[in-house]
């Protein structure tokens, strides 16, 4: 409601080229509006929370279906309204997503190397709409080695996969006699805050979130060792993906004001865990109450 109160429209962002191009193509349906856009922005919201269980149900992270972690992705990106308005972050999530929906496919198949470069594409094809997004490419190595035994062919396949999008790019400046536009794709920055504005919001925010994740691994060491290999090595790659996402938000120039977008489905399934996993009802609830307290406090205290 905050943000549909207070929408916000999309603007191009130097060096973005591919960005730029999908909100050029955008705003033929939307009409560069601010509340269309918003609009938009809350309704991927809520397809990726619903992928991301989907993932879960498909790869069997959690050992019966459930909602909990579309519920934990929901309220981990209302910490601040920034998470839902429309922007390049939040195409880079979807395409994150997708990666993570891939890789964990390689143990299943017994033709991954299908898997393996459709997962190096989408790790790619992330990094053109956000060039920080390059670090991806680590998170399908850590993949190979935690989800495959080491086969030259298959990583090769992967490395096919990430040059492909690279390619087909450059190609279309080049036909378009852009090519010059390409070594402006890098675009490397900072994506903390250089002044802090509102402390008691960022603080508290931040404390918050660090609860619930020590709580979600502190759950989820309890019951890895109960867990199959697949599973245990599938929770590695999530583990890896918030990493390596929280590097790439870090490096996330300051004009994409919803950079740590990224690291936040990871953090939804590691938050989800004590609160589906747990046997203890009274903790279970705590980090269920603990959680709503804090979206309540991150609303106020941000304005």
């Amino acid at each position: 409601m905050q943000v549909l109160l207070h929408p916000v429209a999309p603007v191009a962002l130097p060096g973005y080229y591919l960005y730029n191009h999908l909100l050029s193509f955008l705003n033929i349906f939307l009409g560069n509006g601010a509340f269309a856009y918003t609009l938009l922005g809350i309704i991927m919201l809520f397809g990726q929370s619903l992928y991301l269980t989907a993932i879960t149900t498909r790869h069997r992270l959690f050992y019966k279906p459930t909602y909990i972690p579309a519920f934990c992705y929901l309220l981990v990106t209302s910490v601040t309204p920034a998470f839902s308005y429309f922007s390049s972050a939040m195409v880079v999530s979807w395409l994150l997503l997708m990666a993570i929906d891939t890789m964990l496919f390689f143990p299943q198949s017994v033709n991954p190397r299908k898997y393996i470069f459709n997962a190096g594409f989408f790790c790619a094809l992330a990094a053109l709409f956000q060039f920080s997004a390059i670090a991806f490419v680590l998170l399908l190595i850590m993949a190979l080695i935690l989800l495959r035994s080491f086969t030259l062919g298959e990583w090769m396949v992967g490395l096919l996969g990430v040059f492909t999008p690279i390619y087909l790019w450059a190609g279309i400046l080049f036909l378009n006699d852009q090519l010059p536009q390409f070594k402006d794709w890098v675009q490397v920055g900072i994506s903390l805050p250089k002044q802090i504005h509102n402390p008691v919001y960022l603080l508290g925010t931040f404390a918050a979130m660090s609860i619930l994740i020590a709580s979600g691994f502190y759950v989820m060491q309890g019951q890895m060792p109960k867990s199959t290999i697949n599973v245990r090595r599938s929770w590695g790659v999530i583990t890896s993906g918030w990493i390596i996402s929280s590097i790439a938000a870090a490096f996330t120039g300051s004009e994409v004001s919803a950079a740590w977008l990224i690291s936040l489905p990871a953090v939804a399934l590691v938050i989800a865990q004590p609160m589906y996993l747990e046997k203890s009802k009274r903790f279970s609830n705590f980090i269920f109450y603990f959680s709503l307290l804090m979206v309540f406090f991150c609303q106020i205290a941000i304005k």
